[in-house]
């Protein structure tokens, strides 16, 4: 089978957040094309109202797998994964969803202080999805729930290379640092696909050391158990489509694009 015989893997996020997710996928499916998808006409998702956000991915995606008719979709954004996921597989029976959920039991597994903060948006937070990975996962930890309103827009702002405030970032997670007990929290899991571009910023800043939990490695090996390696593949030629739903992304933004081997149609 040609790479050009071979459905394409669908990566969607609400913005540029996805982009980790789709670096580490393309290393482990060297014989696929990607589409990347960023819902930046609806970014942040996280002061969506439910219901709204349902409504709106759900339509979304019927366009696309008409459109692109892809493999699999990989949806590289805890926010959307956890109030959508299961919404979408029931819509969508015939097309497989890898999702991307807080990495709450790895941590738990991990952590020898037994203090985890989960850092993500209000609406992961504010899941019933998350509530439940603790419960069944580690309830044997202390984890705090730390909802940022700012750091998705912050994490945009970063990757597209312009400056942020160092006590801005700072107050976003100083939340996540507890002392309990002569104990420190040792993991925090970056529950937002955005967290990660600003990992080395959260390092510096941090007023202890600790593991940030970057699960898009993860994501990428579950994507890849899940699509047929053929037996021989020829080496991809050409750049990737990024799709934006605004239609307009900026230059610093399509720029970035060019960056990641996409091209922004």
């Amino acid at each position: 089978m040609t790479t050009s015989e071979l459905k394409p893997i669908l990566v969607f996020d609400s913005g540029i957040g996805g982009l980790t997710v789709l670096r580490e996928a393309r290393v482990l499916m060297p014989e696929r094309h990607f589409i990347y998808v960023a819902d930046d006409a609806g970014f942040p998702y996280g002061g969506w109202e439910e219901g709204a956000l349902k409504e709106r991915v759900i339509a979304l995606f019927g366009k696309l797998l008409t459109a692109h008719d892809p493999e699999i979709c990989i949806i590289a954004c805890n926010t959307a994964f956890t109030l959508v996921g299961a919404d979408l597989r029931a819509a969508y029976p015939q097309m497989t969803f890898v999702g991307t959920v807080p990495a709450i039991k790895p941590a738990a597994e991990r952590t020898r202080s037994g203090l985890v903060s989960v850092l993500a948006t209000p609406g992961t937070v504010k899941r019933a999805y998350t509530r439940d990975l603790i419960q069944s996962f580690a309830s044997q930890c202390h984890v705090r729930l730390v909802g940022s309103e700012n750091l998705a827009r912050m994490a945009e702002t970063y990757i597209r290379g312009e400056k942020l405030d160092d006590e801005a970032v700072s107050a976003e997670i100083a939340p996540c640092f507890v002392e309990m007990d002569g104990r420190k929290t040792d993991i925090v899991v970056l529950a937002c696909t955005h967290y990660p571009l600003m990992a080395n910023v959260f390092r510096r800043l941090a007023p202890w050391p600790v593991d940030w939990l970057d699960p898009a490695e993860a994501i990428a090996r579950r994507a890849r158990s899940l699509v047929p390696l053929p037996n021989g593949f020829e080496p991809l030629n050409g750049e990737d489509p990024a799709i934006f739903t605004s239609g307009k992304p900026d230059f610093a933004t399509r720029r970035l694009m060019q960056g990641f081997g996409l091209t922004v149609r």
